[in-house]
């Protein structure tokens, strides 16, 4: 199998997001999939943008958490020419937004 076939094989949206179930929020200890942080995935050819917020607007590891999504889908997903990791703020996280498993991982469940 060539570069390219295992590539797209390899990138698509499933692959990115059990990437970003790999990035965890260091504060919390839970996945930004599970916390509700991801608002969407979008894989066209080799470029991937991954939208997303954080817990509050002035939350000081938004650096690295966008560096951190960027190596997990980087990682789980060799090919990928261009990566965007947009930060939006509407809507605005609430932890109703917490998935079952990260409500559990939370103890809150």
């Amino acid at each position: 199998m060539g570069e390219s076939a295992a590539t797209s094989f390899l990138l698509n949206e499933e692959t990115v997001w059990a990437a970003l179930h790999e990035v965890y929020d260091p504060e919390l200890g839970v996945n930004v999939v599970d916390l509700g942080l991801v608002y969407g995935v979008e894989v066209a050819g080799r470029r991937v943008r991954v939208t997303m917020t954080l817990t509050t607007p002035g939350c000081p590891l938004h650096a690295s958490i966008a560096e951190a999504v960027e190596e997990a889908v980087r990682a789980f997903a060799p090919g990928v020419a261009d990566l965007v990791v947009e930060l939006v703020w509407d809507p605005p996280w609430r932890p109703e937004m917490i998935t079952p498993a990260g409500l559990r991982a939370l103890g809150w469940e």
